[in-house]
Parts: structure tokens; C-alpha cells; sequence
């Protein structure tokens, strides 16, 4: 590592240490006693006294600490600070225990009932204490508590609790650690790392050796599931995944507590103090212990720098930190890669090590206790189905080391052949195939048989997906398919993504399977219904697998990956009509997403021009199903019934466009024809007259809006408001189906409208994500708007109170009670500093192609308060009118839709007047550079106005 610039040391609450006055060594336990001492012979009074110890006990504290942490910013190790925190805390407790026992609370002959033993247990226990852990301390006694036991454990607490420290403490008698050892999975955990640290060492061998053999013994299989098991409910609140884009260090999947538990159940089923003696117990291979020794250390450094860059005991590495451990660290930008993303692509190498740790571990307990894998379907196999491999304790194996080496293509065949007899692969089998990775060249990826063998694995009724993982994790894929190799741990630095590239592929794959399994027909049922009409499953396949292969190569992922797939697939073995419709899928994969969450789609030109682009009803379903399947793969509460219905909407039109269902300008007529004739059976209790007259009131464009009982809707609230002579009316219902709060106003139009609404829905907790402006042939404005709650989900806004509290805003903004600008500024929460890394470059795109009869302007920027508000006060500003919006977000990027005339209802065509949209709209967008910004100390809730639809 690279010695890094020395950052100010300083204590908390306190004023900057002196770093020329800091000690060249950690104090020790003797010298400190020696110092108390001398204290204690200056006849002071008790309280007197007691503030010394607790002022020399401090300056010990702020002085080791300001050394530990110089050292380790100079290039030192992780394993090395740990190690000195340890020492330092040792020093500490112990001087303390002891001067307590003897000087504060002596007594010329103690009784057997008062000796007692001072225990570390926990990471403390372990010599694992990171600057800010927390010091984990057992007070052991042999029997009850003495009440001179009790002032003594209570005048070393107190003093420990004042200095700062962060102490959990227990105090038991060897009986109840037993008892509770032997109840408390936690607890036991705890004792097994007990470490000795003052008073009675008799005490101390008593307790280790009961523990050990009225616990630890013959319960080896029941610790192990506990601990696994532990371990897998901790990994489903951290996604289950070791490649979310801010891991946490020490509980994430692949973190250091993955690495502790393989620990404790070595320790606990082998008895051995260290990782290395795993080695000669025949558990693990040397080079695997080193493995787990360099992943320990990295993660040790790397949670060692976090908590001094965050001042606390943070674990989480979170965007605002990712830079500054990157540079602590030593990388350095290369190739068109930046230092930050070489870091990150470094950790989640880690993360994937302690993963194959963690897998050859377990599988080898299982099999030295000759139980079965864990969560195996076994069957009787012929061997002349196992195609030269063997079947061992339930596992697949192979019969010698130089397996791979003498049959490289076996290294594809081996996780076909464990696919489709669902078996585990045997440890043997793992540690022999990373021997011959090397020989995985281009030999192998050039032969047919290969190449036919990875087709079936993606191909496979059985979840691709979970063999692709394993392929992954053993270098294998990488190896095989070198593009994809190039995006493994590749992070994709933003605030939507949640996984890395390859991380995000493999979910989409397993998403695909559960989509023709049927899994998610609640949730996407047309993409579980048209996978089954599909005649190229497998082209869908592979260009699901190479969509994102592209990415970080400086240009268009989609472009580039195409590419890919040309030159790939016929080494796959492909069809030229496969080749040709993988390169058409990875080049269009954000197509659908974008036309339907950016795009008017009761627009005919947008379907057109969609339908232009994908020409043909089986490329339309391969299309839909790749899309649902990536958008679902990005992460938790990124899809929502919202885009469900967008692509839907999209697919269906696009359909009928294709069957010759809307055909021009006749199309039209007769499509709004046939709406007002719906809409006339809709209200069979009105008089004629009133019918008639309603259907005056609509524009064309407006019938073909919406479906036919919202247009009944709509006609019943006209009618009604019109009876009352209203001047203002709000109704708003709950659209299940589409997972929003639909909000219709009805009042009179004026400029400045859209943009009073929006920040009234904004002030009210609302986030709009679809927008439909309707001026009448009255003069009157028919606002229907699509609500979600404020957030990345899309949560539901659909509470009494809620709409309580929305229609109240909306009538004091329109009645100019409350003044828009300085409420919203006023309400919202600040951006949490770690989004703040990320520059959003502001850009406005205006197309006038897009649309036969409106502008649309698209606008590209950082989320923040009011900013829908501000976008469309500008526009109005402009002197244009509003006639729908799609508002999205993306991570912290909003990108929001407008259609617009301008003053006399016409496209805008001036290129002065664009030129002036563009800078209006830019200004708005302005923002200070975020790297220019100091980060807050604490992350604050994200902030959003009225923009959702991620």
C-alpha cells in the first residue's frame, strides 16, 4: 500500500492532538500500574484520586489511539491495527482490574469466594477490536457474587464507561456460563473466543475445561446448522448477495463476520486456535489458508480506515467513502478504469474469495461426517450417465487430480452434468479445476463440444441461473466467455443499480427462468404468458446473458455488446437467423423501457416509431420478456406494478399496430368513434341532451386518452361540478392494478396550472409519475395525474389521511394561500451526502420528431426538492402549454417528459425559441459540483418532490 497523506488526528469533542507528542510505543499494562500507583501514593482523597485515574486513563486512551491510527494511514495493515487496539485495550483493563483489587478495594487475605478471573470475550476475545468495536468483558467468579467482587467490577466499569468506551459485560460463575452457554447459541458463540485476561488463571483453565466438555462436546452438527443458518438469515437482510454496490464490510455476504463464522465452526468441530492449523488437520489446502488469511487482512484494513474516515464504528461502505479508501489504499486510475472502481472491483474479488472459502469448508464437514450436502435433491445416478465423473458421499467428484488437465472441456462438462442430476460438486473437484484454470484457453473455448455444452447449461429447464453462479465462482464463466470476464466484480457506479455487472446478469438469468416456470404471473403475467409462444428461447437466453457485457468500455454498452454477440454466437454454435437476433436484442434492450417510461403512448407516432424499430410480433415478446426480466435484476423495489402497466400498454398497442389495428388518419377517426360510442353506453341514465353536450366538451385527442369507464368518470364529475357551479374539484381513487392514486382535477385553466399542482402533490407527499392535461372547449382544465408515495419504490399513496392532506394543499396553492417555493425548500430533507459523489450532467433534449403534433422536451438532471416544480413554472414561464409529462427517477437522476405547444398550439420550430428552452430549463438543472461540497458527518433521508416511476 501507498503511504497516504497523514489526515488531522484528533479525539472526539477535543481539539486536534499534538502528533510530535504522541509515544513511540503502546503503554503497557505494567507501566500504567506503575503510573497509577504513583498516583495512589500522592495521598489524595478517593475522588480526587479516582479523577486522575480516569485523566491518565484518557490521555493513555486519545494517545495509543492517535498512534494506532498514524501508523495504519502510513501504509500500515489492518491486521496490525487490530492487533494494537487489542494490546491497547488490554493494557487499560487490566491496570485498571488491578489497581481496583489491590489499591482501591484491598484486603489482607481474600477468600476463595472472592477470587474472580477478568475474561475477553467476542471480537475483543478474538484480538480483533477495530478503533471504534466494543470492548466485550466477562468478570468470572467461581461462585455467587461477594459484595466486594461487585464494588470492584463496578469501580472498572464506571471508569471504562467514562473514558468512552463502549463496554459489554457480563458476570457469571462458571455454572452459569455452562447453563447459558448450553441454552444461548450467542452466548456461546461468545465463550468460545474467551481469552484470559487478569485474576485468577486456575479460575480461568476450569471454566475452558468444562466448557469444552460439557458444551462443546457432541455438539458439533448442531452448531454448525446454527451458525449456518445464522448466517443465511443475515445474508437475506444484505440482498443475499456479495456484490450490492455499498457492502457491508463486516456483515455482508462475503464480509469479515463470513470469515469469523468459518472460524468458530473450525473451532469449534477441530479444536485449533488459528486458520493455518486447518491446514494439518487436512480441512484446508496451504493456499487456501493463505487465501483466507489475505481476505481477512483486507478486510480488516479496509473496516479499519472506514471507521476512521466516519469517526464511528460504521461498517458500510458507502459511496461518499468509496474515493477516499481507494486513494487511502493505494489505487490509482488505469486503463479507463478509476481508482475508486479498481478498489471496489478489488473488494468484491475478496468478497468472492471468502464465498469458495466458505463453500469448500462446509462441503468438506459434510463430508467427513458423511452427511449430505445441504439442501440436495439425491437420486440413484448410473455411472454411464455421470460422463466420467463420480458420484462421492452424494457429491460430484472426479476420480484423479489431473482430470482437467488431461479432459480440459471437462471443466463446462462438469457443471452441465451436476445441473442435470442436481448435485453439489465435491470439494475435490473445485480445487483440482482452480489448479487447471490456466488451461482454460482458447482450445477449449473454440471446441464444439464446449460451446454445445454451455448452450444446454442456459438452455435448461433446471435454473440456469444457480449454474452460472457456480460457474462464476469457480473463474469458469469468466475463463469461457472472456467479455463477460471483463464485467465481473465490475461495479456500476450509480445511485440505481444495486448489484455489479455480473451480479446483475445472473439474477436477470434466474428471473428469465422463473418467468417460463410460471413463478411470476401475478407480477408479470403477459411476459409469463407470450415466453411460452417464443421460437427463439435460446437467442433470448444468450442475449440476456450478454446485455450488460459491454459495460465500462467507454461508449454505448448496447452498440459494443452487440458487437459482441456477432462475433460470439457462432462460436457458440449458433444459427446466422440466432446471431442476428441476439446482436438485434443486446443493441434494443433499453429500447422498450425508454419509449414506455419516457413516451406519450396514446401517441401514434410513438408506436409507430416503435413498432418501426422492432417490425416484427416475435422480436415485440422477446423484447418484453429481456426487458421485465433486467429491470427486475437491477434490485429490491425497482419494478412496481407502474412499469408493469407501462409495458404493458406498450406491447398491447404495438401489437394491434402491427395486426393493422389503428392505420392512419381514418384509424383515428374511427378509434374515436368507437370511444364515444363506449362511452354513450356507459351512461345510459343521462338524457341525450346531456350526452350531446358532454361530448362536446372533449377535443379529439382527448377521447382517445383514456379508456371508457375513466371517460365516464370524468363525464360524472364535469356534470356534477357543473350542477354545483364549482370552481374546484378533486377527485382521486386508487388504481390497484397500476399501484397508483389517481388525482382528477376539474377548475378553470390558466397559465402557471401544471406547476402549481405539482408542487401542492409535492408538498402533500406525492410523487407524479404520469401526467394528462386536458384543456375543455369551456375553458375549463381536466387534470388527471398518477401518484405514488415519495420514494424509490413507488409505495403506495393511497391513505385516507393522505388524500385528506392532498386535496388541502392542492386548494390552498391554486387560492394562493401558501407560497410554493419557500414551503417545499422549507419541508425538504437534505440529500444524503454519500448520493453527493455522484455529478448528474444536466441536459435537455428537445425532439420535434418524436410527436406528430407536440414538442417533447426530456430533461436530465440531479433529483432535488421542487424540481418538477421549478421545470414547469419555467416552462410556463416560456409561454408553453403542458399537455402530459412521464416523470422518472433513477437512483438520484430524475429524467422528466414533457409534450408541449407553444402559445398558439403549434410545435415549437424557432430554433431561437428551442435555443431559449434550453438554457431556461439548463438553469434550473444547475447544481454545485457535489465534489466541491463537504459531506455532512451523518447521511440524511433522501429527498424527492414530485418524481417516482423509477
Amino acid at each position: 500500500m501507498s503511504p497516504v497523506a497523514k489526515t488531522a488526528l484528533t479525539k472526539p469533542d477535543s481539539a486536534p492532538l499534538d502528533e510530535t507528542a504522541l509515544p513511540e510505543a503502546l503503554p503497557t499494562a505494567e507501566a500504567l500500574t506503575t503510573r497509577m500507583a504513583n498516583l495512589a501514593d500522592g495521598d489524595l482523597r478517593p475522588d480526587a484520586l479516582r479523577a486522575g485515574i480516569l485523566a491518565l486513563m484518557r490521555q493513555t486512551l486519545d494517545q495509543g489511539r492517535a498512534l494506532i491510527r498514524r501508523r495504519l494511514e502510513n501504509g500500515g495493515r489492518g491486521e496490525v491495527c487490530l492487533r494494537e487496539a487489542t494490546a491497547l485495550t488490554d493494557a487499560i483493563v487490566v491496570s485498571l482490574a488491578d489497581f481496583a483489587l489491590h489499591r482501591v478495594f484491598p484486603t489482607a487475605g481474600p477468600t476463595r469466594g472472592e477470587q474472580f478471573a477478568v475474561v475477553a470475550t467476542g471480537g475483543y476475545g478474538r484480538k480483533e477490536m477495530a478503533p471504534f468495536s466494543d470492548v466485550d468483558l466477562l468478570f468470572l467468579l467461581p461462585y455467587k457474587r461477594t459484595p466486594r467482587i461487585e464494588q470492584v467490577v463496578e469501580y472498572v466499569l464506571y471508569l471504562l464507561w467514562d473514558m468512552g468506551l463502549k463496554v459489554g459485560h457480563a458476570v457469571r460463575s462458571v455454572d452459569e456460563c455452562v447453563r447459558q452457554a448450553l441454552a444461548d447459541i450467542t452466548i456461546r458463540t461468545s465463550l468460545l473466543e474467551a481469552r484470559f485476561l487478569y485474576g485468577d488463571d486456575k479460575l480461568y483453565a476450569e471454566f475452558r475445561k468444562r466448557f469444552t466438555k460439557e458444551v462443546v462436546a457432541n455438539t458439533g452438527p448442531a452448531f454448525i446448522e446454527a451458525k449456518l443458518a445464522e448466517r443465511d438469515s443475515r445474508h437475506l437482510k444484505f440482498c443475499d448477495s456479495r456484490y450490492v454496490l455499498e457492502p457491508n464490510v463486516k456483515e455482508g455476504k462475503g464480509g469479515l463476520r463470513d470469515l469469523q463464522t468459518l472460524f468458530w465452526i473450525a473451532k469449534y468441530v477441530y479444536q485449533v486456535d488459528k486458520v493455518k492449523d486447518l491446514v494439518a488437520n487436512g480441512v484446508l489446502l496451504a493456499e487456501e489458508a493463505q487465501r483466507f488469511a489475505k481476505a481477512q487482512n483486507f478486510l480488516w484494513t479496509c473496516r479499519c480506515h472506514l471507521h476512521y474516515l466516519t469517526g464511528r464504528g460504521e461498517d458500510r461502505l458507502t459511496f461518499d467513502v468509496q474515493g477516499e479508501m481507494a486513494r487511502r489504499l493505494g489505487y490509482t486510475d488505469h486503463a479507463g478504469t478509476s481508482d475508486v472502481e479498481r478498489f471496489m472491483k478489488h473488494y468484491f474479488l475478496m468478497a468472492k474469495d471468502v464465498g469458495d472459502l466458505t463453500r469448500i469448508l462446509c462441503a468438506t464437514l459434510e463430508q467427513e461426517s458423511q452427511r449430505p450436502p445441504r439442501f440436495a435433491f439425491l437420486r440413484r445416478v448410473k455411472p454411464s450417465e455421470l460422463e466420467g465423473f463420480v458420484i462421492d458421499n452424494g457429491r460430484l467428484s472426479i476420480r484423479d487430480e489431473r482430470h482437467f488437465r488431461d479432459k480440459p472441456v471437462d471443466m463446462v462438462r462438469l457443471f452441465r452434468v451436476a445441473q442435470w442430476h442436481n448435485l453439489d460438486i465435491h470439494p475435490k473437484a473445485l480445487r483440482a479445476l482452480a489448479r487447471s484454470i490456466s488451461t482454460l484457453g482458447p482450445k477449449v473455448r473454440n471446441d464444439p463440444e464446449a460451446n454445445r455444452l454451455f448452450l444446454e447449461i442456459l438452455g435448461s429447464r433446471k435454473d440456469p441461473e444457480v449454474t452460472l453462479r457456480r460457474m462464476n465462482e469457480a473463474g469458469v464463466l469468466g475463463r469461457f466467455l472472456p467479455d463477460f470476464g471483463r464485467v465481473v466484480a465490475q461495479m456500476q457506479y450509480d445511485m440505481y443499480h444495486m448489484f455489479t455487472v455480473d451480479e446483475h446478469t445472473l439474477f436477470a438469468m434466474g428471473i428469465l427462468h422463473d418467468i417460463e416456470k410460471g413463478n411470476l404471473k401475478d407480477e408479470v403475467p403477459l411476459a409469463c404468458e407470450v415466453i411460452h409462444t417464443l421460437s427463439s428461447k435460446r437467442a433470448l437466453s444468450v442475449a440476456l446473458l450478454l446485455h450488460d457485457v459491454a459495460k465500462g468500455r467507454g461508449g454505448d454498452h448496447s452498440i459494443l455488446g452487440a458487437k459482441v454477440a456477432e462475433k460470439l454466437c457462432p462460436r457458440l454454435g449458433m444459427t446466422e437467423e440466432e446471431t442476428e437476433t441476439v446482436a438485434w436484442l443486446v443493441r434494443q434492450h433499453l429500447t422498450m423501457s425508454i419509449v414506455a417510461f419516457k413516451r406519450d403512448l396514446d401517441d401514434e407516432k410513438t408506436i409507430r416509431d416503435f413498432v418501426d424499430i422492432v417490425k416484427s410480433p416475435e422480436r415485440l415478446k422477446l423484447l418484453l420478456v429481456l426487458t421485465v426480466a433486467d429491470i427486475r435484476a437491477v434490485g429490491p423495489g425497482r419494478w412496481n406494478n407502474w412499469k408493469a402497466t407501462l409495458l404493458r400498454q406498450l406491447y398491447w398497442r404495438a401489437e394491434e399496430m402491427m395486426s393493422g389495428g389503428v392505420v392512419g388518419a381514418d384509424g383515428r377517426e374511427a378509434r374515436i368513434v368507437n370511444a364515444q360510442g363506449a362511452l354513450r353506453a356507459q351512461l345510459t341514465d343521462w338524457a341525450p341532451a346531456d350526452v350531446d353536450h358532454h361530448l362536446a366538451l372533449g377535443y379529439p385527442n382527448y377521447w382517445l386518452a383514456f379508456d371508457p369507464p375513466t371517460l365516464a368518470q370524468h363525464a360524472r364529475l364535469i356534470h356534477e361540478a357543473e350542477a354545483k357551479q364549482a370552481p374546484l374539484t378533486i377527485e382521486t381513487r386508487y388504481d390497484p392494478g397500476r399501484s397508483v392514486t389517481e388525482v382528477t382535477i376539474y377548475t378553470a385553466d390558466h397559465a402557471g396550472l401544471f406547476s402549481r399542482l405539482a408542487g401542492a402533490m409535492a408538498l402533500a407527499g406525492g410523487d407524479i409519475v404520469d401526467a394528462r392535461i386536458t384543456t375543455m372547449t369551456n375553458g375549463m382544465a381536466l387534470d388527471v395525474f398518477s401518484l405514488q408515495g415519495a420514494g424509490p419504490s413507488g409505495t403506495r399513496f393511497d391513505s385516507g389521511e393522505k388524500r385528506t392532506r392532498l386535496k388541502s394543499s392542492v386548494e390552498k396553492a391554486l387560492a394562493g394561500d401558501i407560497k410554493l417555493a419557500p414551503e417545499l425548500a422549507k419541508r425538504a430533507s437534505p440529500l444524503p451526502s454519500r448520493t453527493r459523489v455522484f455529478r448528474v450532467p444536466p441536459r435537455v433534449l428537445v425532439d420535434n420528431k418524436a410527436s406528430a403534433g407536440y414538442t417533447v422536451i426530456e430533461v436530465n438532471g440531479r433529483d432535488r426538492p421542487g424540481l418538477l416544480y421549478d421545470l414547469t413554472r419555467a416552462l410556463t414561464a416560456l409561454n408553453l402549454q403542458i399537455a402530459s409529462a412521464k416523470i422518472s427517477t433513477y437512483g438520484n437522476a430524475a429524467v422528466d417528459v414533457f409534450y408541449v405547444k407553444d402559445i398558439f398550439g403549434l410545435k415549437v420550430a424557432h430554433e431561437a425559441k428551442l435555443t431559449q428552452i434550453r438554457k431556461e430549463l439548463l438553469a434550473v438543472l444547475d447544481e454545485p459540483d457535489p465534489a466541491a461540497e463537504q459531506p455532512k458527518a451523518k447521511p440524511a433521508a433522501r429527498r424527492r418532490t414530485a418524481a417516482a416511476a423509477e
